[in-house]
């Protein structure tokens, strides 16, 4: 490779538009380029997709790289990584982001080990060290109890990004950026695998990962039906409800509500734990929210270690008082 510079994202397409992580690491990543003197590019895999490079302009990128074939129109390792690798060689970054998504988590360390280099898995914060001048990927540890500090010596450095742990910047499309149009040499031949369907999720209201505001119910919840309680203050407050795994594994809720280390990773504004004990598995899903709040009658709970704000109480007591104050400060 010639000398590494710049920090590229690897963008991701949801039905046709930029993922919502793709906007969060362009704008997240601009200021570790601005502290190395370097630029941001993006790129961007997929069928008839040139139109998305002046979109990932106004959204920060100064290069975009554009691979527009078919054969990469739905994401499939045999395709994606030959051409994610064949980028990185040409572009030669100094930094390669991914998101930790389904793609990011099967991608980036199949990419790393082509490129004979190492990957920081589920960073929540990025920073360069002034000295070192190398990035520096804090990341949850032994099941979100402490956090470990990564540097890596090799180029490109890599790792992959949990939602929400940037922020997209303003789209300004008076912004100028360079595209790249490159060829992505694959032949079907390649391409082991072959999807032959699709099963779309039917989701009423917020997705859980998009929420900003989650209310979370456990094991102490007792019954399905008392996530009807929890659903009425999640739309009052315009959430989501998630639950811990209990509730999932005994069919009170479906499994895709569960957030933890084998759920959903989730960065919500605002987090509500009710009736949970706050396992270390159930923790490494909501550390990423900016307030966390517990109810629980247990003053032992674990939760209470990671909460900023708690009310030691039976929540069929504490959820209604709360939910008519909320009503009391809405309306007025």
């Amino acid at each position: 490779m010639a000398e590494n510079k710049g920090v590229m994202v690897c963008g991701e397409i949801i039905e046709g538009k930029l993922a919502p992580i793709t906007l969060e690491m362009l704008g997240g990543t601009r200021a570790l380029a601005d502290t190395l003197g370097e630029e941001v590019s993006l790129v961007l895999m997929g069928s008839g997709i040139g139109n998305l490079a002046s979109e990932a302009i106004a959204f920060g990128a100064d290069k975009v790289y554009v691979v527009d074939d078919p054969l990469l129109a739905d994401y499939q390792t045999d395709s994606y990584l030959p051409v994610m690798e064949k980028v990185v060689r040409q572009a030669a970054p100094n930094i390669l982001l991914l998101g930790q998504t389904a793609i990011g988590r099967d991608l980036a360390p199949k990419l790393a080990f082509r490129l004979d280099t190492a990957v920081a898995m589920d960073c929540i914060e990025l920073s360069i060290d002034p000295e070192s001048k190398l990035m520096l990927g804090t990341r949850p540890v032994y099941g979100g109890n402490a956090r470990g500090v990564y540097a890596c010596e090799t180029r490109p450095q890599m790792a992959t990004v949990r939602a929400k742990a940037m922020e997209p910047r303003e789209r300004d499309d008076s912004g100028k950026g360079e595209v790249i149009s490159i060829e992505s040499g694959l032949d079907p031949s390649m391409i082991r695998t072959k999807i032959v369907d699709k099963v779309k999720e039917e989701i009423v209201g917020i997705k859980l990962e998009d929420a900003e505001v989650v209310i979370c119910g456990g094991r102490g919840i007792g019954s399905p039906e008392a996530f009807k309680d929890l659903e009425a203050l999640a739309k009052l407050l315009g959430g989501a409800v998630g639950a811990t795994r209990p509730p999932c594994d005994d069919g009170w809720v479906p499994s895709s509500l569960q957030i933890g280390l084998t759920g959903k990773i989730i960065s919500p504004t605002l987090y509500i734990g009710v009736a949970l004990s706050g396992s270390s598995q159930h923790l490494a899903g909501c550390t990423g929210a900016k307030n966390i709040i517990a109810i629980n009658k247990d003053a032992e709970a674990n939760i209470f270690r990671e909460a900023q704000f708690g009310v030691v109480g039976d929540y069929k007591k504490v959820l209604p008082a709360f939910a008519e104050k909320l009503k009391e400060l809405l309306s007025g």
